[in-house]
């Protein structure tokens, strides 16, 4: 599963990449020299190495990611979780809701979840 793996620069870049896709190389040299302080080198390095990664497609100067945003979440909740809780989910959640209130809304929204996950593992 490494194939997902960012670093914090890589990340808040594929994030405006998302934010704006499709967008221009140039257009997006601006947006990041604006949001990130990047010069137009760095962003064009960036693009470079994310499409050798796999992760952005630049074809005629448009940009567009190639992974989605959820893929990249998924991946980072679970190396939070087995890196930290030994792949614990309830201990994640324990240690999450720990001095801290859900609303009823969000409670129901996570029941759901859980009914959903175990309909899906008894299939």
């Amino acid at each position: 599963m490494e194939e997902y793996k960012l670093f914090d620069a890589e990340y808040r870049f594929l994030s405006v990449i998302w934010e704006n896709e499709p967008v221009n190389s140039t257009e997006l040299s601006r947006i990041c020299l604006d949001r990130l302080g990047w010069k137009k080198s760095t962003t064009f390095n960036m693009i470079r190495k994310l499409t050798e990664r796999g992760f952005v497609q630049n074809v005629d100067a448009t940009v567009t990611a190639i992974v989605k945003k959820e893929q990249v979440a998924k991946y980072e909740t679970e190396t939070v979780i087995e890196k930290n809780f030994g792949g614990s989910l309830p201990a994640f959640i324990a240690a999450f809701l720990e001095g801290r209130k859900i609303s009823p809304e969000e409670a129901a929204e996570v029941k759901r979840m859980i009914d959903e996950a175990e309909v899906k593992e008894d299939q």
